[in-house]
């Protein structure tokens, strides 16, 4: 999606009501760098949440509520770097 000049970019957070934000950018204005270092910081979270998992998957101990969070939490992670993947894709077209 462009104006001709100008690309719409998925941004890395929603809305209201949960709906995706886009925005109008050449890539280098002030809320693309934002969203650039929003990402970074998404995916770097998902990175430390998978070697969580991994610890929490080998204990015995883990209860069933440890696991139920974690599900959630990586339910989170999966969504923002799905929505990253969907943003990089659509900008390489």
């Amino acid at each position: 999606m462009n104006d001709g000049t100008r690309q719409a970019r998925l941004l890395p957070w929603v809305g209201a009501e949960g709906k995706p934000c886009y925005l109008l950018t050449d890539g280098r204005g002030p809320l693309s760098r934002l969203a650039d270092v929003i990402e970074i910081t998404q995916l770097d979270m998902a990175e430390d949440l998978l070697d969580h998992a991994a610890a929490l998957l080998t204990d015995a101990r883990a209860t069933p509520e440890q696991l139920r969070f974690l599900l959630a939490r990586m339910r989170e992670a999966l969504t923002d770097v799905h929505r990253i993947a969907e943003s990089r894709s659509a900008r390489r077209e």
